[in-house]
Parts: structure tokens; sequence; C-alpha cells
């Protein structure tokens, strides 16, 4: 086998290493995630709904934007929660799939912008729930395949395309008892977080003149 053979076997050793890496901390991060949902949700059961009350996000009160930072991990009960388990841990699964560093950062973004916004835009209403965050992944998997091209992160925001094109309808501000502020925003923050987050390419040296 010639030298540069070797390397090559090496480099896509070494890359599917890496691969299977990211792959295994990125279920294992989700997985805590959805566990840490499912204990508060528990707990909030038996306190009929009072964590929902004290940390959901409240549109224009001052008191509500305490939520920005918990309402994803609370739901309007198990059957909340149960519909936004599957696709979080899908969508999460594939968003943090080839970076978690990167992953974990478009996580708080997510959360930030999603919030704030869905605070800005929701005067005096209660909003909970994971959804901007499944909404965020869906954003933030997609923007990843169009700003760093590379040719996984293409193939992957394509296949989620397709299998979850469905919950734009969420963006619809039709639908009663549904926070459409929640889901656009968290898109918003997944697009931002892809752009943000973008791997920068090193521009081309300049060539002297003569």
């Amino acid at each position: 086998m010639s030298d540069y053979s070797g390397s090559r076997f090496e480099s896509a050793k070494r890359g599917a290493g890496a691969l299977l890496s990211g792959a295994l901390s990125s279920l294992i991060i989700v997985v805590a995630m959805l566990a840490v949902m499912w204990v508060v949700e528990g707990f909030d059961f038996f306190l009929n709904g009072t964590l929902d009350r004290q940390f959901g996000i409240v549109g224009w009160e001052p008191d509500g934007l305490i939520g920005i930072l918990f309402a994803p991990f609370l739901h309007g009960g198990f059957g909340h929660l149960m519909a936004n388990s599957l696709p979080l841990l899908v969508l999460g699964f594939l968003a943090g799939l080839r970076d978690v560093r990167k992953f974990l950062w478009a996580s708080v973004l997510i959360i930030l912008i999603g919030g704030l916004g869905t605070w800005l835009t929701s005067p005096g209403v209660y909003t909970v729930g994971a959804s901007g965050l499944v909404f965020g992944y869906f954003g933030y998997i997609l923007a990843r395949g169009v700003f760093d091209r590379h040719l996984l992160d293409i193939a992957i925001a394509i296949g989620v395309g397709i299998a979850y094109y469905g919950i734009l309808a969420g963006l619809l501000p039709n639908q009663q008892g549904i926070s459409w502020q929640g889901h656009l925003f968290g898109l918003v923050g997944g697009v931002v977080a892809g752009w943000v987050l973008r791997r920068r390419r090193a521009l081309p040296s300049a060539r002297p003149s003569f």
C-alpha cells in the first residue's frame, strides 16, 4: 500500500471515529434533556401545574422573562410532552451529530432568541414546551446544510426537510392553544445559529503584483 493510500485510509478512519464519537455524545445529551423534561413534568403533575405558572414565559410581564430559560423544559401535561419527545430526540440528535460544541451553542441561541421573540409577541400569554427547540433544531439543520455546504450536512438537511416539512404548519396563527410565536422564533433562532456557527472558510491569500 502506498503512503498516499495509507494516509487516506487513516484520515477516513479518524473521520469515522470522530463521527461515531459525536453521534454518541449527541445522543447522550438529547436523551439527558428529555429525561430532565420527563422528571420535571412528573413533579409538576403532583404540583398541579405550579411550575408552569411560575416558570413559563408570560408575554410582556417582567416576571415572565425567567421563562425564557425554563419554559422549554416545562409542558402542559404528559400528552404535550409526548408530542414533542420523538421529534426532539430525532432532530436534536441530527443537529448535534457532527459537532456537539456547536450544537450546545445552537441550543443556547435557539432558547434565547425563541424565548425572547415569544415574550415580545405574546402579551399576557403563558407559553411552555420544547416545540420551540424542535423548530429551532429543524431550522439549524437546514441552515447548516446551506451555510456550511458539507456533503453530510447537505444530505441530513435534505432528509430532514423531506421528513419534517409538515411541521411548518405549526407556524400558522390559526391553531388554538398552540404558540405559533414560539414555533416561529424557535425556527428563526435555529437559522441564526446556523449562520453564526457556520464554518468559516479561509480567504485566498493575495498574490503579489509585479
